[in-house]
């Protein structure tokens, strides 16, 4: 499974119902299952960013999905990045010619 950071902001409706968050972030955590994914990590931030979530997808389109999904309840806006393990990155920069 390919693994995928996405960085979240509230937008101005998902701020309002704050307090909703945990109930909407438990739906995620289900949809993800459901479409074949996993949430592994799931952080609050401070900063730029307002939330950061680790997730494993079967593949891009999934994990696009997924993303679409989520950001389709109006609560947040997403980021996402698709993420090479260590021994990826090895291996991409070892065949650099």
């Amino acid at each position: 499974m390919a693994k995928y950071i996405t960085l979240m902001n509230w937008t101005d409706q998902g701020v309002k119902s704050v307090k909703d968050s945990p109930k909407r972030l438990d739906a995620a955590h289900a949809l993800a299952k459901k479409m074949g994914c996993e949430m592994t990590k799931f952080y609050m931030t401070i900063g730029t960013y307002d939330l950061v979530a680790i997730f494993n997808a079967p593949d891009d389109e999934t994990m696009a999905k997924l993303a679409l999904s989520i950001a389709a309840t109006g609560n947040i806006r997403t980021t996402t990045l698709k993420a090479f393990s260590e021994p990826s990155y090895r291996t991409i920069v070892a065949g650099l010619a």
